[in-house]
Protein backbone atom coordinates (compact mmCIF):
# COMPACT_ATOMS: atom_id res chain seq x y z
CA UNK A 1 0.00 0.00 0.00
CA UNK A 2 1.54 3.59 -0.66
CA UNK A 3 1.91 5.95 1.72
CA UNK A 4 0.16 8.72 0.23
CA UNK A 5 0.90 11.33 3.11
CA UNK A 6 1.47 14.60 2.40
CA UNK A 7 5.26 15.35 3.29
CA UNK A 8 6.14 18.51 4.74
CA UNK A 9 8.71 20.24 3.15
CA UNK A 10 11.95 21.41 4.98
CA UNK A 11 13.07 25.03 4.69
CA UNK A 12 14.64 25.44 1.38
CA UNK A 13 17.43 28.10 2.55
CA UNK A 14 17.97 27.45 6.14
CA UNK A 15 19.97 30.06 8.57
CA UNK A 16 23.30 29.54 8.62
CA UNK A 17 24.98 28.49 11.76
CA UNK A 18 28.47 29.76 13.48
CA UNK A 19 30.71 28.04 15.60
CA UNK A 20 30.66 30.15 18.89
CA UNK A 21 34.07 30.15 21.05
CA UNK A 22 33.43 31.15 24.85
CA UNK A 23 34.98 33.95 26.12
CA UNK A 24 36.73 35.40 28.99
CA UNK A 25 34.47 38.26 29.92
CA UNK A 26 36.40 38.93 32.96
CA UNK A 27 39.91 40.14 31.03
CA UNK A 28 37.91 41.63 28.30
CA UNK A 29 38.67 45.60 27.40
CA UNK A 30 35.63 47.97 28.16
CA UNK A 31 35.50 51.48 26.93
CA UNK A 32 33.23 54.30 27.86
CA UNK A 33 29.97 53.64 27.16
CA UNK A 34 27.29 55.64 25.59
CA UNK A 35 25.15 58.07 26.91
CA UNK A 36 22.06 56.95 28.38
CA UNK A 37 18.63 58.91 28.83
CA UNK A 38 17.39 59.89 32.06
CA UNK A 39 14.64 57.90 31.90
CA UNK A 40 11.52 57.78 34.17
CA UNK A 41 14.09 55.61 36.77
CA UNK A 42 15.51 58.62 38.55
CA UNK A 43 11.80 59.11 40.59
CA UNK A 44 12.44 55.44 42.61
CA UNK A 45 15.86 55.96 44.20
CA UNK A 46 17.89 59.53 43.67
CA UNK A 47 15.72 61.98 45.02
CA UNK A 48 15.56 61.82 48.67
CA UNK A 49 13.87 63.90 51.53
CA UNK A 50 15.74 66.84 52.32
CA UNK A 51 17.35 66.73 48.80
CA UNK A 52 16.51 70.31 48.13
CA UNK A 53 18.02 71.75 51.39
CA UNK A 54 20.94 73.12 50.70
CA UNK A 55 20.19 75.20 53.31
CA UNK A 56 18.38 73.41 56.62
CA UNK A 57 15.03 74.93 57.52
CA UNK A 58 15.18 78.14 59.78
CA UNK A 59 18.85 78.58 58.58
CA UNK A 60 19.56 82.38 58.64
CA UNK A 61 18.88 84.00 55.00
CA UNK A 62 17.66 81.17 53.60
CA UNK A 63 15.61 81.85 50.31
CA UNK A 64 13.77 79.39 48.04
CA UNK A 65 14.93 78.71 44.24
CA UNK A 66 12.12 78.41 41.82
CA UNK A 67 13.59 76.52 38.73
CA UNK A 68 11.11 75.90 35.74
CA UNK A 69 12.03 73.52 33.11
CA UNK A 70 10.26 74.20 29.54
CA UNK A 71 10.86 72.05 26.93
CA UNK A 72 10.97 73.11 22.71
CA UNK A 73 7.06 72.66 22.92
CA UNK A 74 6.75 75.35 25.32
CA UNK A 75 5.68 72.53 27.46
CA UNK A 76 6.51 71.95 31.10
CA UNK A 77 9.23 68.77 31.74
CA UNK A 78 7.21 67.49 34.37
CA UNK A 79 10.04 64.80 34.95
CA UNK A 80 12.81 66.45 35.38
CA UNK A 81 15.36 66.67 38.18
CA UNK A 82 17.12 69.70 38.96
CA UNK A 83 20.70 69.94 40.77
CA UNK A 84 22.35 73.46 41.98
CA UNK A 85 25.56 73.68 43.73
CA UNK A 86 27.30 76.89 44.86
CA UNK A 87 29.29 78.23 47.23
CA UNK A 88 27.92 79.38 50.71
CA UNK A 89 26.81 83.27 51.85
CA UNK A 90 30.80 83.79 52.41
CA UNK A 91 31.75 83.06 48.51
CA UNK A 92 33.54 80.08 50.76
CA UNK A 93 33.81 76.18 50.02
CA UNK A 94 34.06 73.96 53.03
CA UNK A 95 36.35 71.85 51.05
CA UNK A 96 39.97 71.13 50.84
CA UNK A 97 40.47 72.29 47.21
CA UNK A 98 39.00 75.39 47.89
CA UNK A 99 42.35 77.37 47.18
CA UNK A 100 41.54 79.86 50.03
CA UNK A 101 41.18 76.61 52.54
CA UNK A 102 38.36 74.78 53.96
CA UNK A 103 35.95 76.48 56.34
CA UNK A 104 32.73 75.89 58.37
CA UNK A 105 29.69 76.73 56.06
CA UNK A 106 28.33 80.09 56.14
CA UNK A 107 25.22 79.71 57.87
CA UNK A 108 26.20 76.33 60.07
CA UNK A 109 24.22 73.39 58.22
CA UNK A 110 24.65 74.79 54.46
CA UNK A 111 25.78 72.13 52.15
CA UNK A 112 26.16 73.73 49.05
CA UNK A 113 24.01 70.95 47.02
CA UNK A 114 20.51 70.61 46.25
CA UNK A 115 18.69 67.90 43.86
CA UNK A 116 14.91 67.90 43.33
CA UNK A 117 11.77 67.06 41.10
CA UNK A 118 9.86 69.21 38.76
CA UNK A 119 5.94 68.84 39.89
CA UNK A 120 3.37 69.14 37.34
CA UNK A 121 4.37 73.05 36.58
CA UNK A 122 7.87 71.89 35.51
CA UNK A 123 9.53 74.00 38.34
CA UNK A 124 11.95 72.47 41.35
CA UNK A 125 12.30 74.10 44.59
CA UNK A 126 15.59 74.69 45.87
CA UNK A 127 16.03 75.53 49.61
CA UNK A 128 19.58 77.66 49.98
CA UNK A 129 21.28 80.89 50.70
CA UNK A 130 22.21 83.76 48.20
CA UNK A 131 26.03 82.92 48.00
CA UNK A 132 28.92 85.43 47.99
CA UNK A 133 30.96 86.56 45.01
CA UNK A 134 34.33 84.65 44.09
CA UNK A 135 37.44 85.11 43.08
CA UNK A 136 38.39 83.84 39.35
CA UNK A 137 41.18 83.83 37.32
CA UNK A 138 43.36 86.81 36.07
CA UNK A 139 42.32 88.61 39.79
CA UNK A 140 38.89 88.83 38.18
CA UNK A 141 35.52 88.42 40.62
CA UNK A 142 32.52 85.81 39.06
CA UNK A 143 29.07 87.48 40.46
CA UNK A 144 27.15 85.37 43.10
CA UNK A 145 25.50 82.87 41.33
CA UNK A 146 24.75 79.22 41.24
CA UNK A 147 25.11 76.56 39.20
CA UNK A 148 22.22 74.81 37.69
CA UNK A 149 22.16 71.12 36.35
CA UNK A 150 18.89 69.72 34.69
CA UNK A 151 18.63 66.11 33.71
CA UNK A 152 15.08 64.54 32.35
CA UNK A 153 14.12 61.98 30.39
CA UNK A 154 14.64 61.68 26.50
CA UNK A 155 18.23 63.90 27.41
CA UNK A 156 21.27 61.74 26.58
CA UNK A 157 23.90 64.56 29.07
CA UNK A 158 22.88 66.51 31.70
CA UNK A 159 22.57 70.22 30.76
CA UNK A 160 24.58 72.70 32.84
CA UNK A 161 23.79 76.38 33.16
CA UNK A 162 23.59 79.08 35.95
CA UNK A 163 21.46 81.30 38.16
CA UNK A 164 22.26 85.04 38.62
CA UNK A 165 20.66 87.60 40.66
CA UNK A 166 18.74 90.71 39.46
CA UNK A 167 20.51 92.98 42.21
CA UNK A 168 24.27 92.21 41.55
CA UNK A 169 24.03 94.71 37.93
CA UNK A 170 27.33 95.99 38.61
CA UNK A 171 28.66 92.64 39.44
CA UNK A 172 27.43 91.00 36.20
CA UNK A 173 29.39 94.08 34.09
CA UNK A 174 32.70 92.14 34.68
CA UNK A 175 31.77 88.44 35.69
CA UNK A 176 34.00 86.63 33.32
CA UNK A 177 31.19 83.62 32.19
CA UNK A 178 28.85 85.66 32.13
CA UNK A 179 30.05 88.28 29.81
CA UNK A 180 31.79 85.76 27.77
CA UNK A 181 27.89 85.49 26.38
CA UNK A 182 26.54 87.85 23.78
CA UNK A 183 24.94 90.51 25.63
CA UNK A 184 21.46 89.72 24.04
CA UNK A 185 21.84 85.86 26.01
CA UNK A 186 22.55 87.44 29.26
CA UNK A 187 19.12 88.19 30.39
CA UNK A 188 18.04 84.50 30.16
CA UNK A 189 20.50 83.74 33.46
CA UNK A 190 19.18 86.67 35.37
CA UNK A 191 16.81 85.42 37.78
CA UNK A 192 13.78 87.41 38.80
CA UNK A 193 13.05 88.14 42.42
CA UNK A 194 10.14 86.52 43.65
CA UNK A 195 8.21 86.26 47.63
CA UNK A 196 11.02 84.70 49.55
CA UNK A 197 13.27 83.78 47.07
CA UNK A 198 13.79 83.98 43.09
CA UNK A 199 12.44 82.20 40.11
CA UNK A 200 14.07 81.24 36.62
CA UNK A 201 12.67 79.96 33.74
CA UNK A 202 14.79 76.87 32.01
CA UNK A 203 14.43 76.79 27.95
CA UNK A 204 15.70 73.14 26.91
CA UNK A 205 15.33 73.94 23.22
CA UNK A 206 14.11 76.23 20.55
CA UNK A 207 14.69 75.75 17.24
CA UNK A 208 14.50 79.78 16.51
CA UNK A 209 18.71 80.36 17.63
CA UNK A 210 17.44 84.04 18.96
CA UNK A 211 14.37 82.70 20.88
CA UNK A 212 14.11 81.89 24.63
CA UNK A 213 16.81 78.56 24.90
CA UNK A 214 18.81 79.06 28.10
CA UNK A 215 22.76 79.55 27.51
CA UNK A 216 24.53 76.30 28.90
CA UNK A 217 27.80 75.15 29.08
CA UNK A 218 30.34 72.37 28.81
CA UNK A 219 32.02 70.99 31.24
Amino acid sequence: MTDTAPQTAGPQNPAPTYPVTPGDFTTAEFGVTPSQTVGPYWHIGLPWADGPDAAPEGAEGRITLRITVIDGDREPVTDAMVETWQADAAGRFAHPDDPRGAIEPDPAGFRGFGRAGADETGTALIHTVKPGALPAEDDTVEAPHVNVGVFARGMLERLYTRLYFPEDTDAHATDPVLTSLPESQRPKLIARKTDGGYSLTVYVQDSDPDGVETPFFEL
